[in-house]
């Protein structure tokens, strides 16, 4: 049988600080209840720690994976950081959470492709694995979304927060692990989800920090319309291709952005709402930690043999679905 990648370990890491619904409203034009019928958010957790970034979240998550599985840094060989927020430009934040995990004896690197990040990064990671050049790789999904947030703006701060979760794929060759995927992406949606200024295109100055144009942006009724079609389409296409009924189907593992969005991709799958991993109502859109964390929280209801379908749409457009076999049972 030939070699898959299989989660052998999960880690994750969320902040104390929980940005409830009751706060917001006394920072923006909003309400519980708009915020909470529209998206399914309740809270979200903000990192507060001074000069912290996404490596601090992702280094916590990654050494509770590597105590979990009683390993040391020194035995990975990849370390994949999926963020939209790096601690820093030029630097590899991969790089940062390597060196001080251990991990004297693996490369590593950045991957950017928003919401999507962590989909990509773990297809990506098993096919250093299949090759058999690999052992154990690393995935992190991270990002400290209110580093990039506009606290003024009610359309976008109240949807992200911030948060980490980690996997460590190994070889498998009983059939475990990641079983299929389809990626897809589409550049023209870039205008609909983005942050203007800071990249090459427009670099910082005074002018872009005044008008505000280094938080995101987000056309949300554009984004939630492709969303909503992309995610549902890609996750019953994965199902139609490896011939899963509903029953099959353990859990859909959700990108956390709008649990409307979640709702309509379950439906196109058949699947009810015992078989949805969410959390979107305790930490919000925590964009490459959204997959991972739901992991994170579900791990002890998982059985070996469980099939598992991710989902995920994000800016740039990326989207995507990948179909896993679950590879061990709760400790």
């Amino acid at each position: 049988m030939a070699v898959k990648a299989a989660i052998t370990s999960i880690g994750g890491y969320i902040p104390e600080f929980r940005l409830t619904n009751k706060i917001l409203e006394t920072m923006v034009d909003t309400t519980d209840e708009w915020i909470t019928t529209r998206t399914g958010i309740k809270e979200r957790r903000i990192l507060k720690e001074e000069g912290a970034g996404t490596s601090f979240m992702a280094i916590k998550a990654v050494e509770e994976l590597l105590e979990k599985r009683g390993i040391k840094g020194s035995e990975i060989d990849l370390v994949i950081c999926s963020t939209t927020t790096p601690d820093m430009p030029v630097a590899s934040t991969a790089a940062y959470i390597a060196t001080k995990i251990g991990a004297k004896n693996a490369f590593s690197f950045d991957l950017q492709s928003a919401c999507s990040g962590f989909l990509y990064g773990l297809v990506t990671g098993s096919q250093f694995i299949e090759t058999g050049k690999h052992k154990k790789v690393i995935v992190v999904g991270g990002d400290k979304m209110s580093s990039i947030i506009d606290y003024t703006d009610r359309t976008t701060c109240v949807i992200f927060g911030d948060g980490a979760g980690a996997v460590l794929l190994e070889p498998n060759d009983e059939g475990y692990g990641v079983q299929d995927s389809i990626l897809r992406s589409d550049g023209a949606g870039r205008e609909f989800l983005y942050i203007k200024s800071g990249g090459s295109m427009r670099p910082p100055s005074h002018e872009t920090v005044d008008n505000r144009e280094h938080y995101v942006h987000q056309e949300g009724q554009q984004v939630f319309k492709f969303a909503v079609n992309n995610m549902a389409d890609v996750s019953a296409r994965i199902m139609d291709r490896n011939n899963l009924s509903a029953e099959d189907v353990a859990f859909l593992v959700p990108h956390q952005a709008n649990k409307r969005i979640i709702d309509a991709t379950a439906n196109r799958m058949g699947i009810g709402p015992d078989k949805v991993m969410l959390n979107i109502h305790r930490y919000g859109n925590t964009t490459n930690g959204t997959l991972p964390l739901c992991l994170w929280d579900y791990e002890n209801e998982l059985k070996k043999g469980d099939n598992l379908i991710f989902s995920a749409f994000g800016g740039g457009f990326t989207w995507g679905s990948v179909y896993l076999k679950w590879a061990y049972d709760p400790s």
